[in-house]
């Protein structure tokens, strides 16, 4: 029966494609767990995430606790019935305190400015991508623009103008990202775009929302997920270089970077000052940058 057979064929169809992408789905699950880089990466992240979520439940103080009397404890020293694991600072506050809510920033940080760009820059991308004309140009020619300035040197003008504050920090941090995920995504959309299905839904009178949103952008995501975790990794070391600077987060708030900068005067005298915040942003960026790299890996379509 001719009728029948025509309803059973976009079942079988259908079936067939929910097959792959099961079979997809468990061939990346696969190779998740064979990549040691990106399971490395993920638990160090995964253990920022936790302090940074945790630390008013696990700090053994508050981080503005000053005792001038217990003032540049070593590591592994009790006093006043508190037991010190890192050590304290010159004013007395213990460090272990700091480096879990250091983490908060940093987490904080990082994934504001890279929720921001991305938002910005794929809005961009698809922008510019889909229509090819003299208002696409005008889009990357402002990218090209901001890459052209050195942005650390932006960024403190930037900074010093609006005044040293997280939100400030946020803003200018934001304003970074969004350039790599326009022109990744641009060039995906200029990749995809000339392909039959998309002809054939532009020809069926699909709404180009609809064409950006349903068919362009999720081929996207991978590249985005990889960029993202790459960029979450920059931003937290240019976060604490601006705090380092003075044009970060302002005390008595602790930042990684503010540490290392209050730790300046103590290097050869008191190293226990500048470690435990050198190490905590070397392992959180190097966790990223392997997550990234995992990623990268595990999304690559040659492997498919």
């Amino acid at each position: 029966m001719p009728g029948v057979r025509d309803a059973v064929v976009p079942v079988r169809a259908a079936e067939r494609a929910r097959g792959e992408t099961r079979a997809r789905s468990r061939r990346l699950w696969r190779r998740m767990r064979r990549d040691s880089a990106l399971i490395t990466g993920a638990l160090i992240v995964g253990a920022v995430l936790c302090a940074a979520c945790l630390a008013p439940l696990i700090a053994p103080t508050q981080y503005d606790d000053q005792e001038l009397s217990r003032r540049l404890l070593t590591p592994f020293s009790s006093r006043g019935g508190h037991f010190f694991v890192l050590g304290t600072d010159q004013l007395g506050r213990d460090l272990l305190t700091r480096i879990l809510y250091g983490a908060r920033v940093s987490v904080m940080v990082g994934t504001i400015g890279v929720a921001t760009g991305a938002v910005i820059g794929i809005i961009v991308g698809l922008i510019a991508g889909w229509l090819e004309d003299w208002r696409s140009d005008l889009l990357m020619r402002l990218a090209d623009v901001q890459l052209a300035f050195p942005y650390l040197l932006l960024a403190i003008a930037v900074i010093a103008v609006l005044g040293p504050s997280l939100l400030n920090l946020v803003i200018v941090l934001g304003l970074r990202t969004w350039v790599g995920f326009a022109r990744l995504v641009r060039a995906d959309v200029l990749a995809i775009k000339p392909l039959e299905f998309i002809e054939s839904a532009r020809a069926n009178g699909a709404k180009t929302s609809y064409l950006l949103l349903r068919h362009v952008l999720p081929n996207a995501v991978a590249p985005i997920t990889v960029l993202a975790t790459i960029e979450f990794a920059n931003l937290i070391l240019l976060e604490a270089t601006l705090s380092f600077l003075g044009l970060g987060v302002q005390p008595p708030f602790p930042s990684w970077g503010v540490m290392l900068s209050d730790a300046r005067n103590y290097v050869f005298t008191q190293w226990w000052l500048s470690i435990p915040p050198g190490v905590a942003i070397m392992l959180t960026a190097l966790g990223a940058n392997l997550l990234g790299d995992g990623l990268r890996d595990v999304f690559d379509p040659k492997l498919d």
